[in-house]
């Protein structure tokens, strides 16, 4: 009985879809139609999604610029610029540099 009733569902429901397909009349360019808006809005997604992307980098790199160029420009402690070593128990720029035997206590 439930077999029965499945079938005449689908058979009212194939009638009516039928009859509803029936009606419609498609042009003859329809899909050229449909796919060329459909290409215009791809087009325009790429472009945005492109200017997006230039508009980041670009403001990445102003943002990185301007924290480096805030930076102090005299030579920080640990490096001197010189390249070369400094003794234990004598000082750089007044602080006075550590050995790793002094760190270990010995």
């Amino acid at each position: 009985m439930n077999h029965t009733g499945r079938s005449r569902t689908e058979r009212e429901l194939t009638e009516a879809l039928a009859a509803l397909a029936g009606g419609i009349q498609g042009t003859p360019d329809a899909y050229r139609t449909a796919r060329g808006g459909w290409l215009r809005r791809e087009r325009r997604r790429r472009f945005v999604v492109a200017v997006v992307v230039a508009v980041v980098f670009t403001l990445a790199t102003l943002i990185g610029l301007w924290v480096l160029n805030r930076a102090p420009a005299h030579s920080g402690v640990i490096f001197t610029g010189t390249g070369a070593c400094v003794p234990y128990g004598e000082t750089n720029g007044g602080v006075k540099i550590a050995s790793a035997r002094s760190l270990a206590g010995t």
